[in-house]
């Protein structure tokens, strides 16, 4: 008989890691008991770094305690708005507060998203078929279209945290960010967090990697 796995969540702790609770239901603590011997009880997770300083990435090593990160969140809120793109077979949707500058649209579909030019993007540049395609390998969540009025985001998967290349953490599966507002128009399925910790929109990733160097020194 199988069982039923609970989906994950993770916490944001303040000014330190994130927590990535893996197991909700309290189970005893191997080793761990009170001085009457019950068994000390508790959820199962783990903490991954976002600070970027940690020596063993992507695990948190309480680097964030002495290189003064902070979670605070800096961005300009005003580019938090999404702006929609009619077109003759499909509406695509796009939020610029909340992207990742992963590049997948631009190098994908240049003739869609139009670096340096307004409106930046074309709905009529491609295919219906090849802008959705494009839109399922957003990571941040910022894309997304409709179709007669309908919008769609792509099919739901199975929770997954991936820890990217010299990146974000890229979060799929509609794994709960525990207190946290998400952008308009913003995906729950698929998101980015950041881990460089330079971002201004955290925890989301807003590219801020690149403009750092971050570099993940645990894999190399």
């Amino acid at each position: 008989m199988s069982v039923e796995r609970e989906t994950p969540k993770i916490a944001c702790l303040p000014n330190g890691p994130y927590y990535l609770l893996v197991d909700m239901t309290p189970s005893a603590v191997p080793g761990l008991r009170r001085p009457n011997g019950e068994a000390c009880s508790t959820v199962r997770g783990i903490a991954l770094c976002r600070c970027g300083g940690s020596g063993n990435k992507p695990f948190c090593d309480g680097t964030h305690g002495t290189n003064g990160f902070t979670d605070r969140n800096t961005a300009d809120g005003a580019r938090n708005r999404r702006a929609s793109y009619v077109g003759k077979r499909i509406t695509i949707h796009d939020n610029r507060g909340i992207c990742a500058h992963a590049g997948i649209c631009t190098e994908r579909l240049a003739s869609v998203f139009r670096m340096k030019r307004e409106p930046w993007i074309d709905p009529d540049g491609a295919s219906a078929e090849e802008f959705i395609e494009t839109v399922r390998q957003c990571p941040s969540g910022a894309l997304s279209y409709s179709v007669e009025d309908v919008e769609y985001r792509g099919e739901a998967r199975d929770p997954l945290v991936t820890v990217t290349d010299d990146g974000p953490y890229a979060i799929t599966g509609g794994i709960e960010l525990i207190g946290v507002t998400f952008g308009e128009g913003a995906s729950s399925e698929h998101y980015t967090l950041c881990r460089c910790g330079a971002s201004k929109n955290k925890p989301f990733c807003d590219g801020s990697h690149w403009d750092v160097g971050f570099q993940d020194a645990a894999r190399r």
